[in-house]
């Protein structure tokens, strides 16, 4: 488990330089957790009760929508923050189900230790406020990026940003990510090719 904390501090170290003892704070609140392909870690109709760190693995946050299409609205890249941020953060009941696509690694912690943590340790608070700026950055990219590039360029953009993605995800859900359906995704990917 200590390989855990390795990729977590490796990814806050991006981020903000972080002392030993905020090091140890985290030891502390943050719990390790293995889960199967598949597993749902937050369901949609509850408030969300973890902030998770993905350490290996690939998640997505997805709604169900009237028709009963399921509809992908983040896939993790990581190592990184994952959770249904708005619903988290203010402790309101979330829209989205928070889905384990592969087995997966976490460091998960809760939301009342966040709040502790905060108070705790030194750099915790700038390295949360610099999280949710590039989640919210994040989203608001790719609100700019449905309504103003092609189906083919969105899926170029995303195999150039993200690589890992295009190699580990289930077609089906790129498509839904990227707003495409996914006998077109598949045309643009033959062309692309």
């Amino acid at each position: 488990m200590n390989r855990y904390f390795e990729v977590f501090f490796d990814y806050v170290r991006l981020l903000v330089d972080i002392p030993e003892i905020d090091q140890d704070i985290c030891r502390t609140y943050f719990k390790p957790l293995q889960l199967k392909k598949d597993s749902i870690i937050s369901p949609a109709g509850k408030i969300p009760e973890f902030h998770n760190f993905i350490v290996s693995g690939y998640m997505r946050n997805y709604y169900v929508d009237e028709k009963g299409q399921e509809i992908t609205t983040d896939i993790n890249d990581g190592p990184r923050f994952f959770t249904s941020y708005d619903a988290f953060m203010y402790r309101k009941i979330s829209k989205e189900n928070l889905h384990c696509i592969t087995d997966c690694e976490l460091l998960q912690i809760s939301r009342d230790a966040v709040d502790i943590t905060a108070k705790l340790g030194i750099t915790q608070q700038e390295y949360t406020l610099q999280i949710l700026q590039q989640q919210l950055e994040k989203n608001k990219q790719r609100a700019v990026d449905l309504t103003t590039l092609s189906a083919e360029q969105r899926y170029a953009k995303l195999i150039k940003n993200s690589p890992a993605i295009i190699k580990n995800i289930p077609l089906k859900y790129i498509a839904s990510y990227l707003g495409i359906n996914p006998g077109s995704l598949s045309r643009i990917r033959k062309t692309l090719a």
